[in-house]
C-alpha cells in the first residue's frame, strides 16, 4: 500500500488544496519499507488528486479539506483520513496499527460559512476549484 500525507516540517499539513509536499510511504505487511517526498507544484485540489493517484497512492492522511477535493479523490479511489494533525510519520505509523484518530468529516474551516468574511471564489461555488483567493490557511 502506499500513503501519502500532506507534508510540511515533519507534521500533517493543515490545508489539502495549498499542499507544496507529500510524504510518500510504500508499505508492506504493516510496516513502512521507503519514504519520499513529492512535489506538489502550484496545482489545485484535481490536479492534487489526479497527482497522488499516478503516483499509485491508495490512501491520504491530511488536516482539513474541502469536498470538491473530497470527491476528486474519492473519484481517484483514494481512501481519505483527514482532520490528523501532529507528526506525519506518526500518523502512518498509527494508521499501519489501526489507531488513526481522524475525522471523517474533517473539512477546512473556510469552505461553507465563511463566504462573507472576505472570501470570494470568483464566480464558482467553494470546493469546485482552488480558487486560489482564500484569506489564510485552515
Amino acid at each position: 500500500m502506499k500513503i501519502a500525507v500532506t507534508y510540511e516540517n515533519g507534521e500533517v499539513f493543515q490545508h489539502f488544496g495549498h499542499c507544496r509536499f507529500f510524504k510518500l510511504y510504500r508499505t508492506e505487511d504493516g510496516k513502512t519499507v521507503n519514504t519520499g517526498l513529492l512535489g506538489a507544484g502550484e496545482s489545485g485540489h484535481s490536479a492534487l488528486a489526479g497527482l497522488l493517484a499516478e503516483s499509485g497512492v491508495d490512501a491520504l492522511i491530511c488536516g482539513g479539506i474541502g469536498g470538491g477535493a473530497r470527491a476528486a479523490l474519492a473519484e481517484k479511489g483514494i481512501k481519505l483520513y483527514g482532520g490528523v494533525s501532529g507528526s506525519a510519520d506518526d500518523a502512518v505509523r498509527d494508521l499501519l496499527d489501526g489507531r488513526l484518530a481522524y475525522d471523517p468529516d474533517a473539512v477546512c474551516s473556510h469552505h461553507g460559512e465563511h463566504h462573507g468574511d472576505g472570501h470570494d471564489c470568483g464566480g464558482h461555488e467553494c470546493g469546485e476549484h482552488d480558487c486560489g483567493n482564500h484569506s489564510g490557511r485552515c
